[in-house]
């Protein structure tokens, strides 16, 4: 079992999310967080496999986070809506495993969550800084074509699909 702690200041978000992946066979949410501090603590309490953190939240950003928790064994996922400047050589350099856009499908997210138990890192194309796009090796061929798709719609359509909800 994968275990995860998701960190989202955005709680429909992050419970759209938590719900999503407990539905999968071999993922276990194990924690939330709402910033950075809460992530950190759950992470070094918890032990989880792999933390998805927002790159931003309050107290303490999905960045800052990861930068202190490389000393850990649990893998790092960030997600964010979209690229800013700096960002993709500061998540390599805090050695996170993976960021990703938020607009991904669910089933996106749980196939990059294990990928990345399986020792690959997995990066959207559309993140990642001009000058280091050599890094684009990293990304699995099914990746680097499916994340374009899908829109934090997709997480809560998937949800209403999933408990059987009429989405409109």
């Amino acid at each position: 079992m994968i275990r995860i702690v998701i960190a989202e200041d955005q709680e429909l978000l992050l419970e759209a999310m938590g719900n999503l992946l407990n539905l999968e066979d071999d993922i276990e949410v194990v924690g939330t967080a709402v910033n950075g501090e809460e992530a950190i603590m759950l992470v070094n309490q918890l032990q989880p496999d792999i933390c998805i953190m927002d790159i931003e939240m309050p107290e303490k950003s999905g960045l800052e986070a990861a930068e202190s928790l490389q000393e850990n064994a649990c893998k790092v996922i960030i997600l964010t809506t979209f690229a800013r400047p700096g960002y993709f050589r500061r998540a390599l350099k805090a050695s996170v495993a993976g960021y990703l856009l938020k607009d991904n499908p669910s089933e996106e997210l749980a196939y990059s969550i294990r990928s990345i138990m399986d020792g690959k890192r997995i990066y959207s194309q559309e993140l990642m800084d001009e000058d280091t796009s050599e890094t684009s090796d990293h990304l699995s061929h099914k990746t680097s074509q499916t994340i374009n798709k899908g829109s934090v719609k997709n997480y809560l359509t998937s949800i209403m699909d999933k408990i059987k909800l009429p989405t409109g």
